[in-house]
């Protein structure tokens, strides 16, 4: 061979190792890329991670914090507000009842005619309209004249046949923010949540503002009742079955609300109702405890939000917040790594991913994850392989999983408190005849995350079962309210008037 020859082999020998050095390091690097983001992962689900026995340690700090919220004015997180209602719709209820419903992402205005019996509950024309969002900053004037002026709209829809002339309309008023109730038809604003900001509102009795607003515009309407949502949800709950105890909503915010004995409502001695009982409304998003997960991405959140340091059990338990929780794993995943290809800045924006996104991405069937794809390509990543988008799945899962398992405990907190998860003053070694001796119990939810997210309320219905064990579980009733809050805050005025 000549020298020429041999020059060009060994050239080539070169330059074939050198291909396949890169080659061998591009893989090298791609591996170590792939290491970190699973790293995130793995410490994010260890962080994230919900043991029974730690649940079971949240529900004794929430029944905990609960008899201090009873026992004193700022006593704990829990602001454990009286609503003064203390007797809910039993079923005799007669007569037409309007509600008008603004939550944290919807408003809702609907109709019910009630005939005096459980089984005649005729809801009609339900009005169900997105809040502009530029509402959600302006006036309390600008609030309440829209709330009004959609109020009048609604009325002119029904048509002259639907009431009498000269009969007032009775209005409940579901309020879904914390209130100070002076009765239950009036009360001050104590704080706006759900990214509501109109802060010269705070203070303001909330019935008297619509009401005023629907005096301006020469409406016959009476707010007859000022309604936290989950008083609607229970109220609802009750109409149907007596046994309903406990409302929890989930949805953009949450909160719960149960039935109380007025003598364990301490902070308010000389309390007296004809019932003996009142719905306490727990204001539960502000709950805290050293015993609840929490991750940095948790951490950065609540930092960057418009209300630090508060409303913390709700930041890691609803809709407002999951979606942006798991964007910003991703966010910290791309990077750290190109798998998600070039960082996109709307990875950037907070809660550019909404929560019902991510219950797309979840329960995503689909053999390519089509869903996930065409989600993250409107979040500006695309083309990703399957493997990076069944990470994405799996992060959907870890921040559902986390938020499903600890609504459960809050719930069974609640049981715990009013003795009905098995531990009210029944010893471990009890018969099967003293097992009947626990009360039947139902909580009544509702709540857009707990209605449409199918992972969320099996993770939710799983844990409750795991916490109070199988056979203090079979006596608790979990059941759906579609609408439950709008409808039974209606049902509340109507029983106001029998």
């Amino acid at each position: 061979m000549g020298k020429v020859a041999v020059a060009f082999a060994a050239a080539a020998v070169l330059v074939s190792c050198s291909v396949a050095a890169v080659m061998v390091g591009r893989r090298i690097k791609s591996r170590a890329k792939w290491r970190a983001v699973v790293e995130i992962l793995k410490e994010m689900e260890e962080a994230s991670d919900t043991p029974v026995g730690r649940l079971r340690q949240v529900v004794d700090a929430m029944a905990v914090e609960m008899h201090a919220g009873l026992a004193s004015e700022g006593g704990s997180k829990l602001k454990m507000l009286l609503t003064f209602v203390h007797h809910l719709p039993n079923g005799t209820e007669k007569g037409t009842y309007y509600a008008l419903h603004l939550g944290g992402t919807y408003f809702r205005i609907l109709r019910v005619h009630l005939g005096g019996e459980r089984s005649y509950l005729d809801v009609q024309d339900v009005e169900r309209h997105p809040i502009p969002s530029h509402l959600m900053n302006s006036t309390s004037e600008v609030l309440f004249n829209f709330l009004a002026f959609s109020m009048e709209r609604f009325i002119e829809k029904e048509g002259k046949e639907s009431n009498s002339q000269g009969v007032k309309r009775e209005l409940a008023f579901t309020f879904s923010f914390p209130v100070k109730h002076s009765s239950i038809s009036s009360g001050v604003l104590i704080k706006w949540t759900k990214g509501f900001e109109i802060s010269e509102m705070v203070g303001k009795d909330v019935a008297e503002c619509l009401q005023g607003a629907l005096n301006r515009r020469g409406l016959d309407i009476h707010v007859a009742a000022l309604v936290n949502d989950t008083v609607g949800a229970l109220s609802l709950g009750y109409y149907h079955d007596p046994d309903t105890v406990v409302a929890v909503v989930f949805g953009t915010g949450s909160n719960a609300c149960y039935l109380e004995r007025t003598d364990a409502i301490i902070k308010s001695q000389g309390l007296l109702t004809t019932s003996g009982s009142m719905v306490v409304n727990m204001e539960w998003g502000n709950f805290w405890s050293s015993h609840l997960p929490r991750t940095s991405y948790d951490i950065d959140l609540d930092a960057e939000s418009s209300n630090p340091n508060d409303m913390g059990f709700e930041k890691i338990i609803a809709g407002l917040y999951l979606g942006d929780i798991v964007r910003r794993v991703i966010l910290r995943m791309s990077q750290v790594s190109d798998i998600f290809g070039p960082t996109s800045p709307m990875l950037s924006e907070p809660y550019v991913l909404r929560t019902n996104s991510v219950s797309a991405m979840h329960e995503d069937d689909t053999p390519e994850l089509q869903e996930v794809a065409r989600i993250l390509k409107d979040l500006g990543v695309s083309e990703v392989p399957l493997k990076v988008r069944k990470l994405v799945v799996k992060i959907c899962d870890v921040v559902t999983r986390r938020a499903g398992r600890l609504a459960a405990a809050g719930i069974a907190g609640i049981l715990k408190k009013i003795g009905r998860d098995g531990s009210g003053g029944i010893t471990s070694g009890r018969s099967r005849s003293e097992m009947r001796m626990q009360k039947r119990t139902v909580v009544a939810v509702e709540g857009g995350l707990y209605m449409n997210y199918t992972m969320f309320r099996e993770y939710m219905e799983e844990a409750l079962v795991e916490i109070l064990g199988e056979e203090v579980s079979q006596y608790v009733v979990v059941k759906a309210m579609e609408d439950g809050s709008s409808i039974g805050s209606a049902l509340l005025v109507a029983s106001l008037q029998s």
